[in-house]
């Protein structure tokens, strides 16, 4: 407990050491709540004393040991909060005791590190939300989008996309946030693939077909992501929103089934059909496959495709989610390796380029797929 010997010694032994002491001390009683009424009183006046300091280690030690404190004295947070960054960020990072007013008055400071301390809290409300996404600090911008405990408006998301669509950090933060809104979602897809075709197009010795392949993989990769973090409404507003837009290309629709996303692939056959949903699953379900064969040639899918297709539903309705940790990957890896033993029968549809692309997506890439089947993995492997 908080002694008077405590607080005659502030006074008596003034060295940085004893400071440090009790700044520790008090500290951790007052957040264990081991005081009295009148103690909790009396520290908090120690911690005006204290956040002033000469000593920064005696300003850490406070730091450290009130930053999640929920009953700070807003104006001990406040100052701790000005002060230089080893006193200031865990505060900063954890303090109830900041108010909104008191994070964007932080953001406007212009302290990078603060800044991005900020973009790490726990939760953010819109409005500090807004004020962090119309900075230029991109490592805070990339944190905030990264947060999952942070309420960004989707104006907001549109203007980061803007100015930060093509920096990997912020574009892989994004495609990773949970119900992004569809137009944020399509409109992702589309900055990275015309950014990246653009200075792909500029390197030497890229062709325009090389070009378009890796557009088209990066987009699959990035749909994929938005889709499994998307409910129904707004799953299917991502595939209107692309289909709209010119982007549900045959190659991805194919893609996201041999990938064991058939949420998207189902959603996907459904709108490029123009049939409902429920009529698109029932069709891609027929264990005759006449069913999904009408579907694709009404959806304009290539007949090249059929084999993979079905192999790939073949697969979905056998097997499920367990729900155990790493659950997605797991299954699109038993995908994978299932498609890769028909490989050779598979035409021509997939071409080492989709071999690739359909590995790079596993945990394990090529090296499992071989170890599975126990073979030399390449064009024409099978068990």
């Amino acid at each position: 407990m908080l002694t008077q010997e405590d607080v005659e010694g502030l006074l008596a032994d003034p060295s940085p050491e004893h400071r440090l002491a009790i700044a520790q001390k008090i500290g951790h009683q007052f957040v264990e709540r081991n005081l009295s009424i009148g103690e909790r009183i009396l520290a908090k006046e120690i911690f005006r004393i204290l956040a002033v300091d000469a000593e920064v280690r005696v300003r850490e030690a406070l730091s450290e040991a009130l930053n999640d404190c929920t009953d700070l004295p807003r104006d001990v947070a406040v100052a701790l909060a000005r002060d230089v960054n080893s006193v200031s960020l865990p505060v900063i990072m954890n303090s109830l005791a900041l108010t909104d007013e008191d994070l964007i008055d932080i953001i406007r400071s212009g302290e990078g590190e603060k800044q991005t301390g900020v973009a790490k809290r726990p939760s953010l409300s819109a409005l500090v939300s807004s004020s962090l996404a119309a900075t230029d600090n991109e490592t805070a911008i990339a944190a905030l989008v990264a947060n999952p405990g942070a309420d960004i408006p989707e104006k907001s998301l549109h203007s980061v996309l803007d100015r930060y669509g093509s920096r990997s950090a912020v574009r892989d933060a994004m495609a990773d946030r949970a119900r992004l809104p569809a137009a944020v979602s399509e409109k992702l897809v589309a900055l990275v693939g015309d950014r990246l075709y653009d200075r792909l197009l500029g390197q030497e010795n890229i062709s325009d077909k090389v070009a378009t392949d890796v557009i088209m993989r990066m987009r699959s990769r990035l749909i994929m992501s938005l889709s499994s973090e998307s409910d129904d409404d707004r799953l299917r507003a991502l595939v209107d929103s692309l289909h709209r837009n010119g982007r549900l290309a045959p190659a991805l629709v194919i893609r996201s089934a041999c990938m064991g996303d058939m949420r998207f692939f189902e959603t996907a056959m459904a709108v490029l059909a123009g049939i409902p949903l429920e009529n698109a699953v029932q069709l891609i379900q027929d264990t005759g496959g006449r069913g999904l064969a009408a579907l694709c040639r009404r959806a304009g899918i290539p007949e090249t495709a059929l084999r993979a297709l079905g192999a790939a539903v073949e697969v979905a309705r056998e097997t499920e989610y367990d729900g155990g940790e790493r659950d997605r990957e797991r299954f699109t890896r038993r995908m994978v390796e299932r498609i890769l033993t028909q490989w050779g029968d598979l035409g021509v549809f997939l071409e080492e380029g989709d071999l690739d692309y359909l590995l790079g997506k596993t945990a394990t890439k090529f090296a499992a797929a071989a170890s599975a089947t126990g073979g030399t993995a390449g064009r024409g492997a099978k068990n």
